[in-house]
């Protein structure tokens, strides 16, 4: 039998003789986080035509989280589930901020927001973390906080779609709204007790996010006068793919990274993701790019590559 993918991502790899995580496995996990998440922008656009966003997203997750798991235990046996209370406690947490919090809600953003502008928007996530760094005590560097000036140039403009009514203001603040919450999830996972092995981790932060979402969705009552056979053929084959790539095999990629690679490194996926998007989005839906989206996102994209290779320098 062969390992489930994700594993042999990376565990094959993700050692050298000595022991350390080899660079080789880091890059590959930045691969697919590079091209995987930056298409599933386009996925999640064509999800929300026909499907509600949280019950969507939760059942992606939910479902992704399952597999995950049941594959680990069946390659590893049961006790590679095994985590202390504390441990579930912050996969809990880390999965509601990070799948509820920031894939839910641009999930919802993206039912009036257009794929490649909500992926110009999130590239702003590393200029949050550097302002949680600095909460926290750590001082970055002139070049980070010259770089997350930069990133809130860039949002400011991004806005202006909004601000000029070409889409929904509410959206564009939702999307904002996630970066936020990306940022901590992704800057509390390093610093709160999860389980050692990141595959594990991945599995309930799934799980764990994905039933939030499924709650969201009910309390919004997205479920009321549901009719599944109106969803079309496209919706589902791309909630197949972000089940599958965008969900078992990026996010774990994303997962692991936090644990073995530096974040700063980590976030350069912040300012690749968006060109895929964008591309994929101009290419497929006909989505504009207007000079705000050009000039906007060429700021923000800026400013990241500021943020991340100061912080490499350092």
């Amino acid at each position: 039998m062969t390992r489930p993918a994700v594993e042999t991502a990376f565990s094959s790899i993700s050692r050298s003789p000595s022991g350390r995580t080899s660079p080789a496995a880091v890059w590959a996990a930045l691969a697919i986080v590079y091209t995987v998440w930056g298409s599933t922008y386009l996925g999640i656009r064509v999800v929300v035509e026909t499907m509600p966003p949280f019950l969507s997203a939760g059942f992606r997750f939910t479902v992704a989280g399952l597999v995950l798991g049941a594959l680990l235990a069946w390659r590893r046996g049961p006790s590679v589930l095994k985590a202390t209370r504390a441990q579930i406690g912050s996969t809990a947490v880390v999965g509601v901020l990070l799948l509820l919090g920031g894939n839910g809600l641009v999930v919802l953003a993206e039912t009036s927001v257009p794929s490649g502008l909500a992926a110009l928007l999130i590239a702003v996530v590393p200029a949050w973390v550097v302002l949680l760094r600095t909460a926290f005590g750590e001082r970055p560097g002139a070049g980070a906080y010259l770089g997350v000036l930069l990133g809130l140039g860039g949002l400011a403009v991004l806005t202006l779609p909004g601000l000029s009514g070409e889409v929904r203001i509410g959206g564009v603040l939702t999307v904002i709204a996630a970066t936020v919450m990306w940022s901590v999830g992704s800057f509390s996972s390093s610093r709160i007790p999860m389980p050692s092995d990141a595959f594990t981790a991945s599995a309930y932060e799934m799980v764990f996010g994905g039933l939030a979402c499924l709650i969201a969705g009910l309390v919004r009552g997205e479920h009321l006068g549901l009719d599944v056979t109106a969803f079309s053929a496209r919706s589902w084959t791309a909630l197949g793919y972000l089940v599958l790539f965008g969900s078992l095999l990026a996010f774990t990629a994303y997962a692991w990274l936090l644990q073995t690679a530096p974040l700063s490194l980590v976030a350069t996926y912040a300012y690749v993701n968006p060109v895929v998007a964008v591309l994929l989005g101009a290419l497929v839906l006909n989505e504009a790019l207007t000079w705000p989206i050009l000039l906007g996102g060429g700021i923000v994209v800026a400013g990241v590559c500021l943020i991340v290779s100061t912080e490499r320098r350092g």
